[in-house]
């Protein structure tokens, strides 16, 4: 490792160890977790933020903080997309695909969501954010990183695209888009490089559009468009170029937000290898008109004044420890694809959930109900807690490292036998037999390393590593950091199940 990048690891370990405390200060990044392709608003005093998770049911995740700092899950702008078959896991799969770069907006007292899915978009409405959304319309065709503005005239407009960018207009009734409305290309492909994560305002009678510009030989940087009109022309600005020490990781494409007081912020993210794409909350001064990113050397802090006092002691809580005694799951679970919703059950057993085998699959990828969390850095660790009674010839059941290439500790049963394997990149590195039919499984992360240590105990006190330190890796196939899950499929015949007595998170 780079001596610039390893003396980044350890201020970020340092930093992350102090943590958002009871003070007035708090560390970037703001959130050490996978929160991608962050959009960001205020109603209020509230501010809500939605994410891309991708493939993940339910999806486009919703949450909600009074200071920007410390954020809760609230829940899902949808429970499931039904584009194809391969949504069921059925005939293929949508890794890596699924919800993209989600866009919130707030107007006359009703919320709204755009995103894209690599094939169609869609726009949800809400009268409360933590409720139920509703489908407000569906276009045949995907909208890259698409963004909405509601104009003061009452014009809706879309901007979208990929180097490219073309805003267009909505219908009145926002059922489609208005083929007698706006359609112009207003960036077309300049700079050269990828261009992409479009945000687009208007504040104090100027248009802007945010993007993010990855030139060759660069890092990922924050340009900003401005026009008197919403058609242009735009002149540009580069508002941010910065890695906050974590070499060759540009700080870039998010949304940008004010406070009651009148101080505007971004929320951006960066790629933070295994653990994911991290959100980093941004200082915004406006300067000559151009909202300019940073301190004032133009540098993302790694401390910084809380943007609203008061909410101190509050924490972000995006992942959590379940002992499954509820009949609905917690909010911050999510499947694998859409679920099989008859191959599980928190209600047959008490205090347990219960995960059936469906079809017989050939391995983790293409089975249902794969159920994860997300991790955290800059370390953390899950356990859980399985009952293996029911488990059939060729079934696998246990706890994965998940992502592309995942690393995992499953029971199999072979022969009549069940055995525990460390398996990497579904290569198996260690096995044990198991003589009983409880076993406590845990998975310890290291976002510093980004390695991962396998434990497993049959009493839940004394544990015992298995197999080889599993490098943990991020990959475009997925699109998302490393995530905690549980898993039980069939090999051979379906019918059979484990039972799981809860999932710890430290």
């Amino acid at each position: 490792m780079k001596l610039k990048q390893w003396m980044s690891t350890v201020l970020l370990l340092a930093l992350a160890f102090v943590g958002v405390h009871a003070t007035d200060t708090f560390t970037n990044p703001v959130i050490f977790s996978d929160v991608p392709d962050p959009d960001v608003i205020r109603v209020g005093n509230d501010y809500y933020m939605v994410s891309t998770t991708m493939h993940l049911s339910p999806g486009c995740p919703v949450m909600k903080s009074k200071d920007l700092v410390h954020w809760k899950m609230i829940g899902y702008v949808f429970d499931e997309l039904h584009e194809s078959e391969k949504n069921d896991l059925i005939g293929g799969d949508v890794y890596g695909r699924g919800q993209w770069a989600a866009c919130i907006r707030y107007h006359k007292g009703e919320y709204y969501v755009f995103f894209g899915t690599g094939g169609r978009s869609y726009l949800y409405s809400a009268k409360d954010p933590a409720g139920k959304w509703q489908l407000r319309a569906t276009l045949p065709q995907y909208m890259h990183d698409a963004s909405l503005l509601f104009d003061d005239d009452g014009r809706v407009y879309l901007a979208s695209g990929s180097s490219h960018i073309r805003i267009m207009e909505f219908k009145k009734d926002l059922s489609g888009l208005d083929p007698n409305g706006l359609n112009v290309e207003v960036i077309p492909g300049e700079p050269a490089g990828l261009l992409e994560g479009t945000h687009l305002y208007k504040v104090n009678g100027k248009y802007y559009l945010s993007l993010i510009w990855w030139p060759q030989g660069g890092i990922r940087t924050q340009l900003c468009f401005r026009s008197d009109s919403i058609a242009g022309p735009y002149e540009r600005k580069v508002i941010l170029s910065d890695d906050l020490g974590w070499a060759g990781h540009g700080v870039a494409q998010g949304g940008f937000v004010d406070t009651p007081d009148g101080k505007w912020y971004a929320m951006l993210f960066q790629d933070h290898d295994a653990v994911g794409r991290v959100p980093v909350l941004v200082p915004c001064r406006w300067t000559d008109g151009w909202p300019m990113l940073g301190d004032d050397n133009g540098k993302v802090p790694h401390e910084m004044a809380v943007p609203v006092k008061g909410y101190e002691n509050e924490k972000t809580v995006i992942t959590v420890s379940d002992d499954f005694n509820e009949p609905r799951l917690s909010l911050e679970w999510q499947w694998n694809h859409n679920p099989d919703n008859s191959l599980w059950s928190l209600t047959e057993r008490k205090g347990w959930m219960r995960l059936r085998t469906g079809q017989p699959v050939a391995d983790i990828f293409a089975a249902r109900n794969t159920l994860s969390q997300r991790t955290m850095g800059p370390k953390c660790s899950g356990e859980i807690a399985l009952d293996l009674t029911h488990m059939k010839e060729g079934d696998h059941a246990g706890l994965s490292a998940y992502c592309s290439d995942p690393g995992c500790l499953e029971v199999v049963k072979e022969n009549g036998k069940k055995y525990l394997l460390m398996t990497d990149r579904r290569a198996e590195k260690a096995r044990v037999a198991l003589n009983g039919n409880r076993v406590y499984l845990r998975m310890d992360c290291d976002f510093t390393t980004d390695t991962a240590l396998f434990y497993y105990s049959t009493n839940g006190k004394k544990w015992t590593a298995l197999g080889t330190p599993f490098h943990m890796v991020y990959t475009l196939k997925h699109f998302m950091g490393n995530r905690f899950a549980i898993f039980n499929y069939a090999t051979k015949e379906a019918g059979g199940y484990v039972d799981v007595d809860y999932f710890h998170f430290r």
